[in-house]
């Protein structure tokens, strides 16, 4: 068995992405919005008929997930490989308090590149685990798999199932909360990105802040001086 289609699924909103702070791999909850956020999109997921659901063990994915599992009837199996991107000392973190406490290597991680610090888990690092979890998930199940991860880590997913470089991958516009990408597998091209940042277009699921766009993702300028709404 083989999947042919895959959704990349970011989880709901938490009070550290309201407030603009790196969760890393914190275990931090959905905050209500969050909540609200995947309830309202999984019907718009199961509409899309998955066959499965695999999720992070990190609670903010589980929980999105579990949304889409009271709406399918699916079982969600649980894969730490799918957690989001280390960030060791900066997980707990603003973006305005990296620039004061290591304003080099905070300028280094704003250019797209990868800071020098121990703790902070490398791109190629990421992308391995990702592939071995979504290799196992996709052996497993033909027909749509639902993949509910975290912004960093989505972006890795699919670099480790289209091969892009770093360099394209940077292209990809972050995944809002609770939006997803939708890949197929070609027999000839192998997987192509069929979607990106889907979602809902009203209600606590459409509210795509800047603050809120990115996870483990340097943000851009726009994400730093907005203020973050509910």
């Amino acid at each position: 068995m083989t999947a042919r289609r895959v959704l990349i699924w970011r989880h709901g909103r938490t009070e550290w992405n309201a407030a603009g702070r790196i969760q890393g791999q914190t275990d931090v909850p959905l905050d209500e919005i969050g909540v609200q956020q995947a309830i309202q999109a999984a019907p718009l997921l199961a509409a899309e008929g998955p066959d499965a659901i695999v999720s992070s063990d990190l609670q903010r994915a589980k929980r999105t997930a579990d949304a889409l599992a009271a709406v399918t009837g699916l079982p969600v199996s649980v894969d730490a490989r799918l957690r989001e991107t280390g960030f060791g000392p900066w997980q707990g973190l603003s973006h305005t308090e990296l620039a004061e406490r290591w304003p080099d290597e905070y300028a280094v991680w704003k250019r797209g590149e990868t800071p020098e610090l121990p703790g902070i888990e490398r791109p190629a690092d990421v992308i391995a685990r990702m592939r071995e979890a979504l290799t196992d998930a996709l052996g497993a199940v033909e027909g749509t798999l639902v993949v509910v991860c975290h912004g960093g880590a989505a972006r890795r997913a699919v670099q480790a199932l289209t091969g892009w470089s770093d360099e394209v991958a940077a292209q990809l516009a972050a995944l809002g909360n609770c939006r997803w990408s939708e890949l197929r597998h070609s027999t000839t091209r192998g997987w192509r990105l069929h979607a990106h940042n889907v979602g809902p277009l009203s209600g606590a699921a459409a509210n795509d802040e800047p603050s809120t766009a990115a996870d483990a993702e340097p943000a851009a300028e726009e994400e730093l001086t907005s203020s973050p709404r509910s």
